[in-house]
This record gives structure tokens, sequence and C-alpha cells, in this order.
């Protein structure tokens, strides 16, 4: 129910506003892609996964010979019992990241899951209450006379206007972050596949790092 200035509900009406974008934002911060809108994402994004992971094979055999013809000068050095014994091993590591790539990205996810719950427990914020406006300074707001809240009304539209914006640029954000976990998922299986060569690995690397990037964002959204 509105006070019956229009400042003071004004002002309300935006807090309100920032009070519940933030708490979606922590319930969004603290949610696992599996329970993100109920899971019906998710279970898209593991259908697109599986279905990529034979076009991750197809390269995976692809990045392999190409990594044994640039690494090896010769015939020679392929039939070195050390040379195959670590073309082999990286064949199988590389196989396994392919087929088993889900699970090792959601294991990095729920290692940056454990810092964000981490951050929020010592800093406090789980613990945070709606933001209101003090009741003294709703007195002072409704004593003021007509001429003098003309100058105040322009103040409270700007602060008024700063706080959606900044609640939407914040929701955004965190939406943006599940967007960008959501499509490396999806992928994964093709940048996992240049592991099987040493020359083409840098590409599995930088998308790992990137990766491990988007589910830090966790982190630097809370704080």
């Amino acid at each position: 129910m509105g006070s019956g200035n229009w400042i003071v509900d004004n002002l309300n009406s935006a807090l309100g506003t920032w009070n519940d974008k933030l708490a979606e934002i922590w319930t969004l911060v603290s949610t696992t892609p599996e329970n993100f809108k109920g899971g019906a994402v998710w279970t898209v994004i593991t259908g697109i996964n599986g279905a990529l992971q034979a076009i991750g094979c197809a390269l995976l055999v692809l990045f392999f010979v190409m990594g044994i013809i640039k690494t090896c000068g010769s015939f020679t050095e392929i039939k070195k019992p050390e040379m195959v014994f670590k073309c082999f091993v990286r064949f199988v590591l590389a196989q396994a990241a392919v087929t088993h790539g889900m699970e090792l990205m959601m294991a990095l996810f729920q290692v940056a899951q454990g810092m964000i719950s981490t951050i929020m427990d010592t800093s406090g914020l789980s613990a945070l209450t709606d933001t209101a406006l003090p009741a003294g300074m709703v007195t002072i707001i409704e004593d003021v006379s007509f001429l003098d809240s003309i100058p105040l009304w322009a103040i409270t539209l700007l602060g008024s206007l700063f706080i959606w914006v900044l609640s939407l640029i914040m929701i955004l954000t965190v939406y943006s972050r599940f967007f960008k976990l959501f499509m490396a998922t999806a992928i994964a299986p093709i940048p996992m596949a240049s592991f099987a060569g040493q020359p083409s690995s840098s590409i599995g690397v930088a998308f790992l790092k990137s990766y491990a990037a988007i589910c830090l964002e966790g982190c630097i959204i809370v704080l």
C-alpha cells in the first residue's frame, strides 16, 4: 500500500525492484545448471553434447593423425616404444575427455560453486535483509513543502532510474553467465578432441581456461 507521498512511493518501488532482483541473483548464483529453470534447458544441452560426441570422436582421430605427422620426423621415430606409448596415452586421455568431458566440466563448476558459497557465508550476504527506507527519512520527506519537494522529485527520479538500471544490468550478467555455461557444455566434445594431437592441444587448453573463467564469474558477481 502506498504512503500517499509520491517521492516515498517512488523510492519504495525502486527499492522493491532492487530487493526482488537481488533475491533472484542470489538464487541463480547458487543454482546448478541441472536445476536452472526446472532443468528443461539442461536436458536440451545434454542432448546436444551427446550428439556432438560422435563428431568429437571423428575429430579425435583427425587430430591424432595430424599430431603424429607434425611431431614425428620419420617413420623410424614412430616405431620407438616410448613414442608409441606416449601417443597411445595421449589418445586414450583425449578420448576420455571427449566422452566424459561433461563430468569434468561439472567438477570444475562444483569447485567454483563451493567458492561462491564460502564467499557468501563469510561475508554474511546470505543473511541480508530487504533494503527499505528508514522511518526517519520517510518523515522528513513527508514534511517537505511543495516548492522544496520539486528538486527532491528530480533527485528521486534519477536515483530510482539508477537503481532500476543497476538491478537490470546485474540480473542480465547472471543470466549471461548461465548462457555461456550452457553453450560451452554443449560444444565441449569438439574442442576436447584437440587434446589428441600435441600441436592442436592448445585449443583444448584455451577452452578449459575460458570455461574456468565463466565458472569464476559467479565469485566476481557475488563480490
